[in-house]
């Protein structure tokens, strides 16, 4: 049974998971993602979740405050392989959405690359929907960034 669980930075199941994704995205763009490393340290007031299968961690997310802390921004999403596609990252991202809620948010951004097509599909799935390209990935060739408003609304 898959649960989710508010948490922390410091969390050692978000730490094993973030190395897991930070594998995957040097797959994904082992041209550029050196570019991008020093923009995906998280750090500790950032509103961690973890998806848990019984007592194994397979999946996360967070996301941190940014401009007039109206906005968060989506970061560090990621489900291990073997049980994508059962639904793990929807429930992380409207956890998120929720939480962000609770602290007075009222909308979400987030950049995902061109090479990972399930994420720009959840995402649009949710609502998001592309925007203007923001910083640090303004010259990014590689980054989509997306946004949405956030209500009490969750699909």
């Amino acid at each position: 049974m898959i649960s989710i669980r508010r948490t922390s930075a410091e969390n050692p199941d978000f730490c094993s998971l973030i190395e897991l994704l930070d594998k995957d995205l040097w797959n994904r763009y082992p041209e550029t993602q050196q570019n991008f490393t020093a923009f995906n340290v998280v750090k500790l007031d950032a509103k961690v979740i973890v998806a848990y299968d019984d007592d194994r961690a397979v999946g996360c997310g967070c996301f941190r405050e940014i401009g007039n802390k109206t906005i968060v921004e989506i970061k560090r999403m990621y489900v291990k392989e073997e049980v994508r596609g059962k639904g793990i990252a929807k429930s992380i991202l409207i956890e998120l959405e929720k939480w962000a809620i609770e602290e007075g948010r009222n909308s979400a951004i987030l950049e995902t690359g061109i090479n990972q097509p399930e994420a720009i599909s959840l995402y649009k799935k949710l609502g998001y929907e592309q925007i203007e390209k923001y910083e640090p990935y303004v010259n990014s060739n590689d980054s989509i960034c997306m946004g949405k408003e956030l209500s009490e609304k969750f699909s």
